[in-house]
């Protein structure tokens, strides 16, 4: 398995994707003839590109818009992906396999930032990463979570997976009053700047802050932060990566890589160079 064997990052866009360079430079710490791709491929085009595949390929990482139809297409799906309805994840073989690693990556996130437990938690936005985070602050510990959404009905989703999980979940406006949490989560697109009088109160007492999004850095949240340390989106991107390795490797994304640590900084020095 260590010739010929292709990988690859999909979705639409994805010429910005800093997947291949850091999933190749781990390969090439493992030693392993391995060939990590990009290439632009939308919903429409997911099953026919997916079709197309030979015995040479091994897995697919999925970004924005697949992680729903690659979770429908998948035979079968760990626990993560069956809570969030989202795989970025797939296994290649007779079965495919889906996962979702994203919460993993936000679990290991926050415990690079030396955070291993979370009670109180704000997520911000209410779409596919705010599922993600709330069933990784789940597995934090979390008790309760206050989503702050546009629409109040795209909260419902997140109640019933809460509902699974045992946490609470409330919704809120984003202007409303503001209480003391130990971490705000922001799932908004990039580039969202809300406006000082919502982000200010946010911020005063939000606790430690993970923003979803990377790219530019720093966002304008992240930049306005006061109350306790920023965590990049980028360390989801990073240990996300680590666990999809991991599963092409051995099919569990448990399962640490040797040298683990290594790699990891491999991974994260390819990624200033790319």
């Amino acid at each position: 398995m260590t010739s010929g064997t292709r990988l690859a990052v999909w979705g639409d866009p994805i010429g910005h994707s800093r997947s291949p360079a850091i999933h190749s430079a781990a390969y090439r710490v493992l030693g392993l003839d391995w060939q990590y791709d990009r290439r632009r491929v939308d919903e429409h085009a997911f099953a026919d590109a997916l079709d197309e595949r030979d015995a040479t390929w091994r897995g697919l990482s999925l970004t924005m818009p697949l992680k729903e139809v690659a979770h429908a297409a998948a035979d079968e799906v760990d626990r993560h992906a069956a809570l969030t309805g989202a795989v970025n994840t797939l296994l290649l073989g007779d079965r495919l396999q889906g996962f979702n690693t994203d919460v993993g990556g936000i679990v290991d996130a926050f415990a690079h930032a030396g955070v291993d437990e979370v009670r109180r938690v704000r997520i911000l936005g209410a779409g596919a990463t705010a599922a993600s985070a709330l069933v990784s602050v789940g597995e934090l510990g979390a008790e309760s979570v206050e989503v702050r959404a546009r629409r109040p009905e795209a909260v419902q989703r997140l109640q019933r997976i809460a509902a699974e999980l045992g946490v609470r979940v409330t919704a809120a406006p984003f202007g409303a009053p503001a209480d003391d949490v130990d971490a705000t989560i922001a799932t908004l697109p990039s580039g969202t700047v809300l406006d000082a009088s919502v982000s200010a109160p946010l911020s005063a007492s939000g606790g430690v802050l993970f923003e979803a999004a990377y790219a530019p850095w720093p966002s304008a949240l992240a930049a306005g932060w006061t109350s306790a340390p920023v965590i990049s989106g980028f360390e989801m991107l990073l240990y996300q990566a680590v666990r999809q390795i991991r599963i092409f490797l051995y099919g569990d994304q448990d399962q640490p890589l040797p040298e683990e640590d290594v790699i990891v900084a491999v991974m994260r020095s390819a990624s200033m160079e790319d």
